[in-house]
């Protein structure tokens, strides 16, 4: 980072560089696979929103702050940002949870000035990209995933602004105020309370905020990410600054998304895909039948462990830490062959048969499969390639010198993201009292960006939607989506939300 000092605006700074390409971008400029991944990504999200609103916390959210069609078109954004955060149907890339705001600032916008199925689609990827280079510059720092706010912060101007095709310099005054004060999450509201809700919208507010000021004359310093006293100085422990400019129209970031199929934290998808397929091969037994459950994963899985541990408390904990723990979703995908959002609510979470089970469930740190998570493209390995020797540090803060040893070389980074894997591995297996022994073994989750994804994507989201209580008719429209004009677009949102 630049140790140069000076006051006032500054014209000059990688903000500027990612302003100037976005600015100019059109949708024939993106490959027709990365506009396809973008498609489903909007059709994920819009299963998210739909299943937040459904929850009780959502029907809050809207009595609180309204419901997500309004006059005021930043409200209708921060309420479907909230939304499609909850419980964890977020999407992910490399890097950060990226939908709540590209697509729901998106959507809101685009309904709004009554745009296109082009110019939505142009507007998440042009948001992606945007929100996806800041937070993988600040990827090695104390915040990732849900967590990382200022994801938010981005994804809010960047899909506002392509919405409304603003200028480059607007672009650069928006990114450089709106990240001049970046929300800081501290995890104990984030974990336990309602105020999870309302983390994504102060991103979004904060984003929104900033392009109504840029709009009305106010000015930004571009370099507020590179400064001494800017951006990565507070949120990266390894700076990445160029993981902003890197690949600009090569390096998609859009296609190396994961998607969620199930709610769950980071790092246990692989292990409730593992008890899903265990329920379909095992027959006869009772949760009085069976010995232990052990489930091996990776030290990112003893991480999301860790974080909820504290606030674990059976039937009666937090949904924010009930979704990031791995024995009560192991236990109720084991028991009942799927894992959707009604297990997390009564009376579903009520059962005594799943606790009783998940407290069979027994988690174990494999080597090997933190070995493979950190060599993947994505949460860590792009990142760690990227810092070279000095991800070794990070490494070591985040699981002493024994992960920097059994991480190794991770080599180069990658020119694009054409191949990008995101592996997070488990194993789970299961003793009876009888002797019977079942396991599987997972690398890659369902869902999750590797060469599955790349060829049934389309299908999985098409079925994550419907589970969601989406109509069928808004499945059958999708793949028109370049095809719809402003009213039918509008029509099929408002249908994909309706009750």
């Amino acid at each position: 980072m630049t140790t140069a000092s000076g006051a006032g605006k500054s014209d000059t700074g990688q903000l500027a560089v990612l302003a100037d390409w976005a600015s100019r971008l059109q949708l024939a400029d993106v490959p027709s696979r990365v506009q396809d991944f973008a498609a489903s990504h909007i059709l994920s999200q819009l299963a998210a929103i739909r299943s937040g609103l459904g929850q009780r916390e959502g029907r809050r959210l809207v009595r609180a702050l309204g419901g997500p069609w309004q006059r005021d078109v930043a409200q209708s954004a921060r309420v479907l940002s909230a939304a499609g955060a909850w419980l964890n149907l977020d999407d992910t890339a490399y890097a950060g949870h990226l939908g709540p705001s590209t697509v729901g600032v998106s959507l809101a916008y685009a309904h709004h000035l009554g745009l296109s199925g082009p110019d939505l689609l142009r507007a998440v990827i042009l948001a992606n990209e945007c929100a996806a280079r800041v937070t993988a510059a600040a990827t090695l720092g104390p915040f990732r995933g849900q967590t990382a706010l200022h994801t938010h912060v981005v994804g809010a101007v960047a899909a506002r602004l392509a919405c409304e095709r603003a200028s480059a310099e607007v672009w650069t005054d928006a990114l450089a105020l709106a990240l001049s004060a970046p929300p800081w999450t501290l995890m104990r509201g984030f974990v336990t309370t309602d105020a999870r809700l309302l983390h994504v919208p102060v991103g979004v507010r904060m984003g929104l905020d900033a392009c109504d000021a840029a709009q009305g004359g106010l000015h930004g310093a571009a370099d507020v990410l590179e400064h001494e006293d800017g951006f990565l100085r507070q949120f990266a422990d390894v700076p990445l600054l160029e993981a902003v400019p890197r690949g600009l129209g090569r390096r998609w970031h859009t296609e190396t998304l994961s998607f969620k199929l199930h709610p769950g934290g980071p790092g246990i998808d692989a292990a409730i895909d593992c008890a899903v397929d265990l329920h379909d091969r095992m027959t006869e037994w009772s949760v009085d039948d069976v010995e232990d459950i052990l489930v091996a994963g990776s030290l990112y899985t003893m991480y999301a462990a860790r974080k909820a541990e504290p606030y674990l408390d059976g039937p009666h904990t937090p949904i924010g830490a009930l979704v990031l723990t791995t024995p009560y979703p192991v236990a109720t995908a084991l028991l009942t062959g799927h894992l959707s959002i009604r297990d997390f609510n009564r009376p579903a979470v009520d059962e005594a048969d799943r606790w009783a089970l998940a407290d069979k469930v027994r988690l174990v740190h494999d080597r090997e499969m933190t070995r493979t998570l950190m060599r993947g493209d994505a949460p860590f390995g792009e990142a760690l390639r990227q810092a070279g020797e000095a991800s070794q540090a990070w490494l070591h803060q985040f699981g002493g010198q024994d992960l920097v040893d059994l991480t190794g070389p991770v080599g180069p980074p990658v020119d694009d993201f054409t191949q990008a894997v995101k592996p997070t591995p488990a194993r789970v297996s299961v003793r009876l009292k009888d002797g019977r022994f079942f396991s599987e073994q997972r690398s890659i989750p369902r869902g999750a960006i590797g060469p599955a994804l790349r060829t049934e994507h389309q299908k999985l989201i098409a079925e994550k939607f419907l589970e969601a209580g989406g109509p069928d008719a808004v499945v059958t429209a999708w793949p028109s989506l370049l095809d719809m004009g402003p009213k039918q677009l509008a029509r099929l949102v408002e249908s994909a939300l309706a009750d």
